[in-house]
């Protein structure tokens, strides 16, 4: 009798482990669930690969999934802050570049008549 609950007892303890180390894999991807990651099924394949080498990846997983957030992507300040610096930059450069084409063309135009 005793050998049939020690049977049942090792079964049970194996699937608590197994489900443990399911569970634990799925922990990134909660994570990133909860946080509207952009690579969430990214991280979600990545824990099953995780799982199969053992939680190799896991804690870099973990930290992927935990770096990013809604309000402010992956950075630490406002993105509103940053983005209005950024396209400044870009009409600067936009206004060089239209110069840079309009010099080219008067380049082209001035080398086509002589010869």
């Amino acid at each position: 009798m005793l050998d049939y609950v020690a049977l049942g007892m090792i079964v049970c303890v194996g699937l608590l482990l197994l489900y443990g180390f399911i569970y634990i894999h799925d922990i990134p991807y909660r994570i990133a669930k909860k946080r509207n990651h952009p690579h969430v099924d990214a991280i979600h394949v990545g824990g099953w690969i995780s799982l199969l080498t053992l939680h190799a990846i896991w804690p870099f997983l973990w930290i992927w999934a935990t770096l990013y957030r809604s309000d402010r992507g992956y950075g630490f300040s406002q993105p509103n802050s940053q983005s209005n610096g950024y396209h400044e930059r870009l009409s600067v450069l936009e206004r060089e570049v239209a110069s840079l084409r309009a010099e080219l063309a008067g380049r082209g135009r001035s080398s086509g008549k002589g010869a």
